[in-house]
């Protein structure tokens, strides 16, 4: 028997310290503001799926404080989409934050974020501790749970206290828009034993976030909280209000305790606690709070079953074959509307299941629900069939691969409609819309240009290599490399993030090359791939580590780089780790006078780069050629900001002396170097507008080019008009 207790957490708990005060209360009917998304309490306000996150730990500040609690929250995490610009938003936001003692510490890499906060659900029962409790939020891409899995375990073995939480906030990307392979992390964070909670909107994103705290502190296990692209990137609108989500705890006999004693028996016993009274308490949570939500006709023969991004892709496709609620009651269709999707709640299952025939699993990636479905009916009478990614004949139904969308929902739907023998003239409009669609000819092919790197990137000199040279690529911007490789050697793939340069210990004792190159970006190589470069030295291989030494993590957002060393200084610690010999290479050299690197280190032109290479190809054991130049849109926004000197002089070309050979282009691959078609023929122009003064089309052999120093406009004054106007 579960007993029910009302969440007010601050009874009888003596506040150690006011939070400051938290915004502003409801706003006057149309008034609006752009803080309205963090600080309005109390009605609608506009967000970001990613604004939504910082939203969740304000709002949960602001809920402990009206339950007499004052408590802290820890964020930490590593950048990366579909959440690259979680840690900007928090960074803009810094005053909010202090103001609700919320602290935002961007780490070295995931891992170390993981572990960092999960550690502040330890912080409650030392003799410092400043507040009733901390809460913890760990954020990252689905690449980095994986990595920071272990960390997690670990953390959710400690588990949580009932005035602190944790919540692992995991970016999935299933189509693979921007990552090295597609992803959904359910299944991770089930195997980490975290009850995972899935929103589809924004406002999802609000409450569920609300909710999954509430469950970690009721259960004492950290829980997930899966975000994809589309929810991430997508705006919406949102309620709030200080009792919208009001949470009820259960009460199963049992309040976890965190404990860092991570040996046996204690480890033995916070595994028994881990697999049985917390994971009873986290379903009854569900449960209780109603979660999970049945919706639909009460008597029918078709349930539905999804969550997420994939529900409103449900809600579409049914909206679109004409079955609002009074045609779905009618049509006898039953919808799972799922918020927490593992554990899956039995007893919601079997309500939901109850009278039906068939149950159609919609989900992306999979099958997690399908699985689960199955097992918990399983060996019930009168269970219906189960069927999503396959039907009942072993046909493909819903794809395994990409994503789901509205109209694959639509199909699937009417398929099973029309099987029962439903004639729906709705779904049959649909369908013929959908047939005609589908049967429409191929448009005429158009051009299509591979994404490239931006005009004065340092990628478009720093990736050249020798012809013939082996080339590993590796994790940032430089990935396009594998899009364009013309000129950048034989590239023989990439790695996941820090294994860059690995894959050779592999490879080396198997085939007659004897030499790698290995692109690393700086930022890649202070999360992680340092410990690659000290395994090569270890492994005694050939290779040449490239580091592409930019300043920034340009590939999602510009973010600083945490733990970031100098050149010089980095020139020592590789000579420390073993590596043989290093050139530096720049494209601006005077910024290294006075500067002292390390004795096998030297400075060279950024020109003298293919040379550098090969020279270092000859050198037995680790080298590295370290090309430092700053990210050419990182720079662009500094100069626009004033916080970088903007360049004097522009480049011109003079398109009567241009034979439009094209050697500019080739030697800069600048794309703001561009063809033009003019009255002599085929010529070469510097696109003005998108040039970044990365000046590497010089390099170009040619006396067409002209180096200018444009004067100061004169400025407009408006003469005064001696007329009197009527």
């Amino acid at each position: 028997m579960v007993r029910r207790r009302a969440a007010r957490l601050g009874a009888g708990v003596d506040r150690r310290r006011e939070g400051a005060a938290n915004g502003r209360g409801s706003g006057t009917h149309g008034e609006v503001r752009l803080d309205d998304k963090y600080v309005l309490e109390q009605g609608r306000i506009l967000l970001t799926g990613v604004q939504a996150l910082v939203r969740v730990v304000l709002d949960q500040h602001r809920a402990d404080r009206r339950s007499g609690l004052t408590t802290g929250t820890l964020v930490s995490g590593y950048q990366g989409s579909p959440l690259g610009g979680l840690d900007m938003e928090l960074a803009r936001n810094r005053e909010l934050l202090d103001a609700h003692l919320v602290a935002h510490v961007p780490a070295l890499n995931e891992e170390i974020g993981a572990t960092s906060a999960w550690g502040s659900q330890l912080t409650q029962h030392l003799p410092g501790a400043k507040y009733d409790g901390v809460l913890g939020m760990w954020y990252g891409k689905a690449p980095g749970l994986d990595r920071a899995a272990d960390s997690l375990r670990h953390g959710n073995f400690v588990g949580v206290s009932r005035t602190g939480g944790g919540l692992a906030v995991v970016g999935d990307d299933p189509s693979c828009k921007s990552s090295t392979i597609p992803s959904a992390s359910e299944s991770v964070l089930a195997g980490l034993h975290m009850p995972v909670f899935f929103p589809g909107s924004a406002a999802e994103v609000i409450d569920l976030g609300l909710h999954a705290y509430a469950c970690s502190r009721a259960s004492g296990l950290w829980t997930g909280l899966k975000i994809v692209t589309s929810v991430a990137d997508g705006v919406g609108t949102a309620e709030v209000g200080p009792g919208r989500i009001a949470p009820i705890l259960p009460d199963l006999g049992y309040e976890h305790v965190p404990n860092g004693n991570l040996l046996p028996p204690a480890s033995l016993e916070l595994e028994r606690s881990l697999l049985g009274v917390r994971t009873d308490l986290a379903l009854a949570y569900a449960r209780e709070n109603r979660v999970n939500r049945i919706e639909g006709a009460r008597h029918a023969w078709l349930g539905i079953a999804a969550a997420g991004k994939s529900y409103y892709d449900l809600r579409h496709a049914l909206r679109s074959l004409g079955l609002g609620e009074p045609e779905l009651e009618r049509a006898g269709i039953r919808i799972l509307r799922l918020g927490m999707i593992w554990p899956l709640e039995a007893q919601i299952v079997r309500e939901f299941a109850h009278g039906l025939d068939e149950i159609l699993v919609v989900e992306e990636k999979g099958p997690f629900v399908e699985s689960q479905l199955k097992e918990t009916l399983y060996g019930v009478a009168g269970a219906p069939r189960i069927v999503g990614k396959r039907d009942e004949h072993g046909k493909s139904l819903l794809p395994l691969e990409l994503d789901v969308d509205a109209d694959m929902v639509a199909r699937v739907v009417a398929g099973r409609v029309r099987a029962r023998g439903l004639a729906l003239d709705s779904v049959e409009a649909h369908m013929s819309r959908l047939d005609s669609i589908a049967g429409r000819p191929a448009e005429l092919p158009m051009a299509q240009r591979a994404p490239f790197f931006c005009s004065g990137c340092p990628h478009n000199s720093s990736l050249k290599a020798p012809d013939g040279t082996l080339v590993g690529g590796g994790i940032g911007c430089h990935t396009m490399v594998l899009l364009n490789p013309e000129g950048n050697g034989e590239i023989t793939g990439i790695t996941q993030m820090g294994g860059e340069g690995a894959q050779w210990i592999g490879m080396a004792p198997f085939t007659e090359d004897t030499h790698l190159v290995q692109n690393l970006g700086d930022g890649t190589f202070h999360h992680s791939g340092s410990l690659a470069v000290r395994a090569a030295v270890a492994a005694g291989v050939n290779i040449t580590y490239k580091l592409l030494y930019n300043d920034h993590v340009a590939m999602t957002g510009g973010q600083q780089i945490e733990g970031q060393l100098s050149v010089p200084d980095l020139t020592r610690w590789l000579e420390i780790e073993g590596v043989r010999r290093i050139i530096v290479t720049a494209e601006d050299t005077s910024r290294y006078k006075g500067v002292e690197l390390a004795p096998i280190a030297e400075l060279r032109e950024r020109s003298q780069l293919l040379e550098a290479q090969q020279e270092l190809a000859r050198v037995e054991g680790v080298t590295v050629l370290i090309h430092d130049q700053e990210c050419a849109a990182e720079k662009r926004r500094a100069r626009k900001r004033g916080k970088q000197a903007e360049p004097a002089e522009r480049i011109w070309i003079n398109e009567r002396v241009c034979e439009g050979c094209g050697d500019c282009g080739q030697k800069s691959s600048c794309l703001s170097v561009q063809p033009v078609e003019t009255e002599f023929g085929r010529k070469t122009r510097i696109h003005q507008a998108s040039c970044n003064k990365d000046y590497s089309c010089l390099e170009g052999d040619c006396p067409s080019f002209l180096t200018v120093v444009p004067g100061k406009r004169a400025r407009h004054e408006t003469p005064p008009l001696n007329v009197d106007l009527p």
